[in-house]
């Protein structure tokens, strides 16, 4: 494959959510290999830091407040710099929410740049059958009219391009020793991920006083999933995992569940994806952290809500078995879903691959100052 004629760092704009963010790490992969260098990403909200972080085809990445105006932000003048001083590569911008794109579009426009290096995307994926990382990768077989494509030749075998997280050794040392202090080393990890954006939002109480998010699974529902996985693998440790606004919820499932081998931990996501890369398997409400799962190559079950599977399911880099449940045409709510489907899908899950292997004991390590993996 041809080099880049003059290596250039893309520029890539997205304000996705946790699992947006995740999927666009295929599309940093494809442009610095197209391109020659690493990538500078521009996003909105606090979790970018988390997802990116020691990705090798990510140079810079900055994150804009979700709602606040861009121009009050200390973000707008870095990444107003960056654009200039990055010219002429090209800037792809992957965004087609209508909150969204009319912010990057503003910001674009008061930059000053050549408007000829801006390439964008404005296609709603649900409104397809494609995947939305294919989207995005066909995105980037685009090239911006200030450069020449064939300067740019395109990388070969684009199936190779899946999501991809970054663990630190550091990260790795503190899981494991967190998992030793509360007596769970060396015992298979089942990671169940009850909730969604909704359930962490400051309208949580009202989403579920009114029944409206299609992604929920009723409590009971959790529970004698729970009991039958369980009886399954009896050794397992099945975690509960969540943000800390969700611990009370997930500590009715707990408690419904009426199990022993049943814990809750309210995580932030760099600790959540160390279990993931650990862990034996994983049954998840379509969400940001089945995507890093899968990019993590944990095999996982994912419930589907309104969604469509087919542009949403999360991708493996590693091949790791990724089996979806409901949404169109099948069902458009996640209560829709039997418990005795998942149960069978997640059997299923074994069958492909019997999960990962289980982990070897750790010796005791002695803990000094505070885990950023939390105490629950």
């Amino acid at each position: 494959m041809m080099a880049a004629v003059h290596p250039l760092h893309p520029f890539v704009f997205r304000f996705g959510r946790v699992g947006d963010m995740i999927m666009v790490t295929a599309l940093l992969r494809f442009l610095h290999a197209r391109y020659g260098k690493p990538c500078h990403v521009v996003g909105a909200g606090a979790w970018n830091h988390d997802v990116l972080l020691g990705n090798p085809d990510v140079a810079a990445s900055w994150a804009f407040p979700r709602h606040a105006p861009f121009a009050l932000s200390l973000t707008w003048p870095r990444v107003l710099a960056a654009l200039h001083r990055t010219a002429p590569g090209p800037i792809y911008v992957c965004e087609y929410q209508y909150r969204q794109l009319p912010r990057i579009r503003r910001l674009l426009a008061m930059s000053g740049i050549d408007h000829r290096r801006i390439l964008r995307f404005g296609a709603d994926p649900s409104l397809g059958e494609v995947h939305w990382v294919d989207c995005l990768l066909r995105f980037g077989e685009g090239t911006p009219a200030a450069l020449k494509g064939e300067d740019y030749p395109l990388p070969a075998a684009a199936g190779e391009w899946a999501p991809r997280l970054s663990i630190q050794d550091s990260e790795r040392a503190e899981r494991d020793a967190w998992l030793v202090a509360r007596g769970w080393a060396g015992r298979p990890l089942i990671l169940i991920q009850p909730g969604n954006h909704r359930s962490m939002s400051k309208r949580r109480k009202r989403f579920r006083r009114l029944n409206s998010d299609d992604k929920a699974w009723p409590i009971e529902q959790w529970a004698d999933l729970i009991r039958r996985v369980h009886a399954r693998l009896p050794k397992a440790l099945i975690l509960l995992r969540g943000s800390v606004e969700e611990v009370a919820m997930l500590e009715e499932v707990r408690v419904a569940s009426g199990l022993d081998a049943v814990a809750v931990a309210g995580l932030p996501l760099r600790p959540t994806f160390a279990l993931c890369e650990v862990a034996h398997s994983m049954i998840s409400i379509d969400t940001g952290p089945a995507h890093a799962a899968a990019a993590l190559g944990l095999p996982l079950v994912v419930l589907f809500g309104a969604g469509l599977p087919g542009v949403w399911v999360p991708r493996s880099p590693t091949g790791s078995p990724v089996l979806g449940v409901g949404g169109p045409p099948v069902s458009i709510r996640a209560d829709q879903i039997s418990v005795d489907t998942v149960f069978e899908t997640w059997c299923r899950l074994l069958e492909q691959g019997p999960g990962r292997a289980d982990p070897a004991p750790l010796a005791p390590l002695e803990l000094t100052g505070t885990s950023v993996l939390g105490a629950h």
